[in-house]
């Protein structure tokens, strides 16, 4: 059974966080450190073509003013840190979500990583950040409405077309930390069929061995599309 696509729901940066004594922060730039280890093993290494993460959602802007502007600043100084090392090693790396509300400084290393790597051919890492998954659905029919697409044009096909980056394909496995057993929104209509994986493990204690051990249970798994 193939794997093209898989998706992490990067959740419990705050738990792990706390259950050690620490600032939330500390929780947020630990799960930073682990998506950039763990992204590289699953495209590298794994040979998994795309990678997505869950990094910001829509609904995060509702979180205290403080962590906002901290998961802000996070977010900017990771794009810049970790942008050599990834286009060294040929590895795309493309936003799906909104550039509403951001301020101009991560809307330019968003814009930078997206621009630089843009022929890379090793892997694609998907970042959903400041994403939420109605949103996108709402997005795209907006565009088909201004694209004048008639009723009788409108098809799977061609709403997954007018998606956030439309090249980035249907998810395969979904993965999701911290117990949680929700998509809160996550790639809904890439979600249609793709296979669940619930994991009790904090994101940021994460490792490469769960990563095995999760692709060997999707790989046991019997794929049936509505059959």
């Amino acid at each position: 059974m193939s794997l093209k696509h898989i998706g992490i729901i990067m959740d419990g940066n705050r738990r792990w966080a706390k259950a050690r004594g620490l600032k939330p922060s500390e929780g947020h730039t630990q799960g930073y450190k682990i998506l950039r280890e763990l992204s590289l093993y699953v495209l590298l290494e794994k040979k998994i073509p795309f990678v997505s993460a869950f990094v910001f959602s829509t609904e995060n802007w509702s979180r205290a003013e403080e962590e906002v502007s901290f998961l802000m600043g996070l977010v900017g100084r990771a794009l810049n840190e970790y942008l050599d090392e990834f286009h060294q090693k040929n590895i795309r790396v493309l936003v799906l979500g909104t550039r509403e509300k951001l301020n101009s400084s991560v809307i330019k290393a968003l814009d930078k990583d997206e621009t630089t790597t843009k022929n890379n051919t090793a892997g694609t890492l998907a970042l959903c950040f400041n994403y939420g998954g109605q949103q996108e659905i709402v997005d795209a029919t907006k565009k088909l409405i201004k694209e004048g697409v008639s009723e009788s044009q409108v098809t799977a096909e061609s709403f997954a077309a007018a998606l956030y980056h439309p090249e980035v394909p249907p998810l395969d496995l979904v993965v999701r930390t911290s117990g949680e057993k929700r998509l809160s929104g996550f790639m809904l209509y890439r979600a249609a069929y793709s296979e669940f994986l619930f994991i009790d493990k904090h994101w940021p204690e994460f490792s490469k061995a769960d990563i095995d051990a999760g692709l060997e249970e999707f790989y046991n798994r019997q794929r049936r599309y509505g059959k």
